[in-house]
């Protein structure tokens, strides 16, 4: 059973419905953002009918919610949001966070301008790519023992940061200060210690990145102000999650989860989206260990961060503070977090899972640092390594989507789709012929990330900031990537 054009109801330019008629045990809508010439390709595959399938998960509130980058994935489509009631048995699904935790991307501004680094620019990228281990199972230079690897789970980027990998107002400006509270390192499995301990400040394989950019369109002075960034500047995107760690607990858990269907009396249309509730036994655990893998990634990306700013004061022979390479924020997009919502005007403790979505606080939520509080939370949400990246800014009207938006493009290839297409082509050549120098670790990485292989970004963010429910600030281009 697949959802059909003709079955999708049109609510506006940006929205679409799945109506809870269109399966027996829905017990909610669904909704997508998107614009109508995006819908051929969001149909393509089976992410929609998750979408109806989500639907069906105990104590979900509202609607099941899909993001324009929505694609196939586990359980949940990539792009999809949810929202369970923890107060009136709502389940935790690990196919609602994803096998990579807290993958997230990170947005550092610079002092300096294009004209500053091309001279330099391969230089930069080589020395970048020299730095920074990268590529299936890259081990770092980071050692850390078991007793400190507990340390790290409970503390995040804290932890690293008190060793010397930052400074404390890096803490201030990443998701949660990068120390979710609650995490767990005894639900964490011996499996999943033993994939993490080497990986600490390693940017992995596939989608991950670090990318050197440019800001080429400004839509907002006043807020691209505030976040320090103007046109013609350079700033650094870093794309990683938790690594083989955060792996290993969403695998554990979901195939543990199973056995929970049975247990509490849950019926859903799909084994991925196991669950438990919130509240149970089960589901308490499953959030202990997340949170762990959660603490990890902010931790790695912290790590990231800290060898790319040393990668550019050797280049440039400059200084931290010359260099200006302050941390804008960081955010999580592959997480579940447990949050006050206002539903039918009564505020409740929902779970709200967002899989491949970012978190987008409006103007004066007190999550955020004092510096945002006016201008609501930074959104960052980075396209394919041959167009743009995009800054948004949180808004108000993203309190139907539970404060949340888009994470990035969205795949529009399977990546074996991706290399087939890629056959006798040289995509570094065809890169560089644009401006952009990229280095890989893995051979068939650039055929498998080509540009073409995702949407374009450029549409996605059209779509949520024509809805309502994130505001663009400015856009970057890629000068250089490098890719695992």
């Amino acid at each position: 059973m697949t959802v059909s054009l003709g079955q999708l109801e049109k609510i506006n330019d940006y929205r679409w419905r799945i109506p809870k008629s269109y399966k027996p045990g829905m017990r909610t809508d669904g909704i997508i953002y998107a614009s109508e010439k995006m819908l051929p390709s969001i149909l393509s595959d089976k992410a929609v009918e998750q979408v109806a399938n989500v639907a069906f998960l105990p104590g979900i509130v509202k609607h099941s919610l899909a993001m324009p980058d929505i694609h196939w994935g586990y359980g949940f489509p990539i792009g999809g949001v949810a929202a369970t009631d923890v107060d009136a048995g709502g389940v935790i699904s690990p196919g609602g966070v994803g096998f990579d935790i807290n993958c997230g991307v990170r947005l550092v501004r610079s002092d300096l301008f294009e004209k500053d680094v091309r001279p330099k620019l391969k230089e930069l990228v080589y020395a970048l790519h020299n730095d920074v281990p990268a590529g299936v199972g890259s081990k770092g230079d980071i050692k850390i023992s078991g007793h400190e690897e507990r340390k790290l789970l409970a503390e995040g980027a804290r932890w690293v940061v008190e060793h010397g990998y930052g400074g404390p107002e890096d803490l201030e400006y990443t998701e949660e200060r990068g120390e979710i509270k609650g995490a767990d390192p005894d639900g964490v499995s011996p499996r999943a210690y033993e994939r993490g301990k080497s990986q600490s400040g390693t940017l992995g394989s596939g989608n991950h990145f670090l990318e050197v950019q440019v800001v080429d369109t400004i839509y907002d002075d006043e807020l691209a102000g505030l976040f320090g960034l103007a046109k013609d500047q350079v700033t650094l995107m870093i794309h990683s999650g938790s690594r083989g760690l955060g792996y290993q607990v969403c695998d554990e858990y979901a195939r543990d989860f199973i056995h929970s269907l049975a247990k509490y009396g849950i019926e859903v249309p799909d084994r991925q989206l196991a669950c438990a509730p919130v509240n149970s036994p089960e589901g308490k655990a499953y959030l202990g260990a997340m949170r762990c893998a959660a603490n990890y990634a902010w931790a790695n990306r912290q790590c990231l961060m800290h060898l790319a700013r040393a990668a550019f004061e050797r280049v440039f022979g400059m200084g931290p503070k010359d260099l200006g390479m302050d941390l804008v924020y960081d955010v999580a997009h592959n997480i579940a977090k447990i949050e006050k919502h206002n539903v039918d005007g009564k505020e409740k403790t929902l779970c709200v899972h967002r899989k491949g979505a970012t978190r987008a606080f409006p103007p004066g939520h007190p999550e955020l640092p004092a510096k945002y509080r006016k201008s609501g939370q930074p959104v960052i949400i980075p396209g394919d390594m041959g167009r743009n990246s995009y800054l948004l800014a949180g808004t108000e009207g993203a309190a139907e989507t539970f404060y949340s938006t888009c994470h990035g493009a969205g795949r529009l290839m399977s990546r074996s789709a991706a290399i087939r297409a890629g056959r006798g082509r040289s995509i570094s050549a065809e890169l560089e012929n644009k401006g952009i120098i990229v280095k890989s670790s893995g051979r068939e990485t650039l055929a498998e990330e080509m540009p073409e292989a995702y949407k374009d970004v450029n549409e996605v963010v059209n779509a949520v900031h024509g809805a309502g429910i994130s505001k663009r600030v400015c856009r970057m281009r890629p000068i250089g990537v490098i890719k695992g």
